[in-house]
């Protein structure tokens, strides 16, 4: 199995998975979006909380040029820690919510 397939395999697990995670309060559904295609993944979150209506992301991910770019992370846990776990080394994830210039020093690659 080549690298993007299996990161493909492994993010559509990782986004699967945390599409299970209903919210405890509201009526919010977790929504998967998957778009192996462009390699874009989500899991947004959809419903009423009383008379708030909750409509947002809580994981975005996409693969860009065999690697992994965490765009948004709204878990608990943290999802490059899961990735890890999952087999991707440090060197393939990117935390693309934290500024350039800063991630030279978050232990995983810069872009």
């Amino acid at each position: 199995m080549d690298k993007l397939t299996k990161y493909r395999d492994i993010v559509r697990q990782l986004i699967l998975e945390h599409a299970t995670h209903k919210p405890a309060n509201g009526e919010i559904e977790p929504k998967p979006v998957i778009d192996s295609e462009r390699d874009h993944y989500e899991v947004m979150h959809i419903g009423w909380d009383g008379v708030r209506r909750v409509h947002g992301c809580v994981i975005h991910i996409d693969i860009i040029e065999d690697k992994i770019w965490i765009q948004y992370d709204g878990t608990s846990t943290p999802i490059a820690e899961e990735l890890l776990e999952m087999g991707v080394p440090r060197e393939d994830i990117v935390l693309g919510f934290h500024p350039v210039e800063l991630r030279q020093y978050n232990g995983f690659a810069v872009s």
